[in-house]
């Protein structure tokens, strides 16, 4: 018994340093050379500051700017959950309408035949994490209608920027384009101050 003992925790203590401690270093060490901006964390800054990072969703002020999906933790990276509510319950619902008429209150007045049933999935719904950058191309092309009118830029110079920060699917295979609004915006700031 003593044997077996001082066995199990010698295995212990050695997976623990292999794969605690030597395993995630090697890899960073490998992300660091093959990714380096990745590896950081993708970090955007702003006259110096790190103000955010192009792997999560930031809901800007104003209508000048692209909003992302509705977050249920106010897009902070430090509390990101997915709510374990069904798509069937009460709250799931309540929450989806109050998310779908806030949006048309927002873009109506820019697409004036804007309906319900044309408003894309994503604009109304929490993401997984609550920190998802992308927004759907049908959201971005609602929503382009807005940006053009208060930042007085024609629709195709618009239309252009959020293919310019349209991210494909993952590794060519997996998932829908997404347009990455965190570099959208930041792009826009570049057009126009």
């Amino acid at each position: 018994m003593r044997k077996d003992l001082i066995r199990g925790s010698l295995v212990v203590v050695v997976f623990t340093v292999l794969l605690g401690l030597v395993y995630p270093l090697v890899m960073t060490g490998i992300a660091q050379v093959a990714f380096p901006g990745k590896a950081d964390g993708s970090l955007v800054r702003t006259d110096g500051k790190v103000t955010g990072s192009t792997l999560l969703g930031q809901a800007r002020k104003g209508k000048r700017y692209f909003q992302p999906r509705p977050s249920a933790t106010d897009y902070s990276a430090s509390v990101t959950y997915f709510g374990n509510h069904g798509p069937n319950q009460s709250a799931t619902m309540y929450l989806t309408r109050q998310n779908l008429q806030a949006y048309i209150k927002r873009e109506q007045p820019y697409d004036p035949g804007l309906q319900a049933d044309q408003v894309p999935v994503d604009a109304a719904t929490f993401s997984a994490s609550g920190v998802d950058p992308h927004i759907s191309k049908a959201n971005a092309a609602i929503q382009a209608h807005r940006i053009a009118a208060v930042r007085h830029l024609s629709r195709d110079r618009v239309d252009q920027l959020v293919a310019d920060n349209t991210d494909g699917r993952g590794l060519g295979l997996f998932g829908e384009p997404g347009v990455n609004v965190t570099t959208l915006n930041l792009a826009l700031d570049q057009v126009t101050r």
